[in-house]
């Protein structure tokens, strides 16, 4: 692979993987409500003895956008759980082969299936102008639904660029992040 085909595979990727890390630092954000709501609620309960009916659905919809918003950037980091005491013995090109062959047969088929289900799920939650009915307070829901298709639409994203990501280290027998520090 000639410097210039690796730059321009680079520059794909760097803007692949674009989209799933400005949400990943935007959502990264939520910790501090979902903090602030927290320790109200600590302080409130056990100070106070006067529990509030909001905090736990603040954070738990809080905790939900964050969780699912910040998976695109973790997977384009290389941070998600995987048994490394086997795969890390392999040469580059194997590890390549398997997450290749792997985002091909399990990952673009899951995320895209996630995306059209949650889609739908979102819309409906929309059209309906759905509350959580387990809640004393009934927040709505519908931004927090709205929240799993748009994960899915950034996880496709970020699969492309890992998928691009796992060739270049097939071809090259060298892995892709091998020249990168790490950065946050």
């Amino acid at each position: 692979m000639t410097d210039a085909q690796e730059a321009r595979i680079r520059r794909i990727t760097h803007w692949l993987d674009m989209p799933g890390l400005v949400v990943g630092k935007i959502a990264a954000w939520l910790i501090l409500p979902m903090i602030a709501a927290l320790v109200f609620e600590v302080v409130s309960r056990f100070g106070f003895n006067r529990p509030t009916a909001w905090a736990y659905d603040a954070t738990y919809m809080l905790y939900g956008a964050l969780f699912m918003l910040g998976a695109a950037w973790t997977l384009g980091r290389d941070s998600h759980v995987r048994a490394d005491f086997l795969f890390n013995v392999l040469p580059p090109r194997w590890q390549g082969a398997i997450d290749a062959t792997f985002m091909v047969c399990l990952f673009f088929p899951a995320m895209y299936f996630f995306t059209e289900a949650t889609w739908e799920y979102a819309a409906k939650s929309w059209m309906r102008g759905e509350r959580i009915p387990t809640s004393p307070m009934m927040p709505i829901i519908y931004p927090l639904k709205t929240v799993m298709p748009v994960t899915g639409v950034l996880l496709l994203i970020q699969g492309v660029s890992e998928l691009i990501k796992s060739v270049f280290t097939i071809a090259t027998n060298r892995r892709f992040r091998e020249d990168e520090g790490v950065k946050v």
